[in-house]
């Protein structure tokens, strides 16, 4: 046992005599040394903390007291949907090349329905003011120095749900159509014409349930057309001037379209015969400029509403069918640059509404005759039946290409249709109650309109 040790045990014992043998048995009031670091006035730092420990945690310093919760603070106020709109608006300009400075008025200070093209309305299921549609026809966009503008990642289309309407004729858009327009409440009309839109048909249109006008035209879309395209409520079918090919679907006649152009692709076939389903809409309908081949059906004059019919330019063959004499509002028929043959039906040249300064182009074919009305629209300029085989007429093919062509001349599979008349005979009207008297020019076809890449006014 050390020297302390001995000290420290020495001392208790003399406290402890002192304490009980005291004079008078009084109690000293001296305190006993509890350790023997403290008898002995040394400093006790491992106690010292091993107590700190006990009491308050440990040599690191009490924490301070929670102050009560607060209540958080309020969510802020939601954006409106023309404010919402105004963001996408403004992104979209930062991602473009405007040269023509269309968006030029776009910016924050600027209320969004007084951009330029930009349209708004209320909306109908909160009243509040939204951008209904977006106008950036003949803008002229495209993506940052020259780039792309990929459509569904631009922002513009997809992220504006209360639009109705989106024309966007000749601007820099690639791509594909964004899904999210499925979605759309109030979407009505698709302008996409004259842009750089590859791939096949977009498909996201055919989910697209409340849309009446569609307008693809000037694009390089390519592939089939599909036949749901015909089972929409489409009033407005613009697909011409692509890369469009196969046949038309056999349901093509199911379509309550009045305008339909699909001039100048690459399609192929027969015009399918339910085309006569679609006789109380079809108004216009353009076929040039493809490789339809085969004989036009008889249905053909079902069309009793329809003012505009061109088949230019294809590969088509046969006789014209009696039944195109039911056409009886027809103001423009082209069948030119084709290899169609036999008599001109006299019937089709006695309808009114050719003779009232229509225009009925037969030139380019194999016709080999004509009847005393078809002589009477040539002299009155209506009816052009240059480059045929029809004897006694000036700028006529030879004789030789005429023969060579009738000795291998295709003939139509149900001969007995193209005899087949589906109307009450209309044109058989005496000549007191025929109007011999032009009425005026017929208004410029709508559909002629769409074979040029600008902007289409209906």
């Amino acid at each position: 046992m050390g020297t302390k040790s001995i000290c420290f045990s020495f001392l208790l014992i003399c406290s402890f005599f002192i304490h009980f043998h005291s004079p008078k048995g009084v109690v000293v009031a001296q305190e006993i040394a509890k350790s023997e670091s403290e008898a002995l006035g040394v400093a006790e730092p491992e106690r010292r903390e091993a107590i700190e420990i006990i009491i308050g945690g440990g040599g690191a310093p009490s924490p301070t007291p929670s102050p009560s919760t607060a209540c958080p603070p309020p969510p802020p106020k939601p954006l409106s949907r023309l404010e919402k709109a105004k963001r996408v608006l403004l992104k979209f300009k930062s991602l473009i090349d405007d040269p023509n400075c269309y968006t030029q008025d776009w910016n924050v200070a600027r209320n969004a329905c007084d951009f330029n093209g930009i349209r708004c309305a209320t909306f109908p299921t909160d009243r509040q003011t939204a951008v209904a549609g977006i106008d950036l026809n003949t803008a002229r966009v495209t993506g940052k120095n020259g780039c792309p503008l990929p459509l569904s990642e631009s922002g513009v289309l997809d992220s504006i749900p209360e639009l109705t309407f989106f024309h966007v004729n000749s601007n820099g858009f690639s791509g594909t159509v964004p899904d999210k327009i499925i979605n759309f409440p109030y979407f009505f009309e698709l302008d996409l014409s004259n842009n750089k839109l590859t791939g096949q048909f977009p498909p996201q249109v055919l989910e697209s349930k409340l849309l009446v006008f569609l307008d693809l035209r000037f694009n390089t879309l390519k592939g089939s057309i599909p036949p749901k395209l015909f089972n929409m409520d489409l009033d407005v079918i613009f697909l011409n001037n692509n890369g469009f090919s196969q046949n038309l679907p056999d349901n093509f006649g199911s379509t309550p379209a009045r305008y339909l152009t699909f001039a100048n692709n690459q399609l192929t076939g027969s015009i399918p015969r339910s085309i006569g389903n679609a006789c109380k809409t079809l108004t216009e309908v353009l076929f040039l400029g493809n490789r339809f081949d085969g004989c036009l059906p008889y249905e053909i004059g079902l069309l009793n509403k329809a003012t505009v019919f061109d088949v230019s330019k294809n590969l088509l063959t046969g006789p014209i069918p009696l039944s195109f004499g039911c056409l009886e509002k027809i103001q423009f028929l082209n069948l030119a640059h084709n290899k169609f043959y036999g008599a001109v039906p006299d019937i089709v040249c006695k309808l009114q509404s050719l003779r009232n300064n229509g225009n009925l182009s037969l030139s380019d074919n194999y016709f080999n005759e004509i009847g005393p009305s078809c002589w009477s629209l040539i002299k009155s300029k209506v009816l052009d039946v240059s480059k045929n085989c029809i004897p006694g007429l000036p700028n006529q093919r030879s004789h030789q290409e005429c023969y060579a062509f009738y000795c291998n001349k295709k003939s139509c599979p149900n001969p007995s249709s193209l005899y087949y008349i589906p109307c009450k005979p209309h044109w058989q009207q005496s000549a007191s109650t025929v109007s011999h008297h032009p009425t005026g020019s017929p208004p410029h076809p709508v559909t002629y309109n769409a074979l040029k890449p600008h902007r289409l006014r209906l």
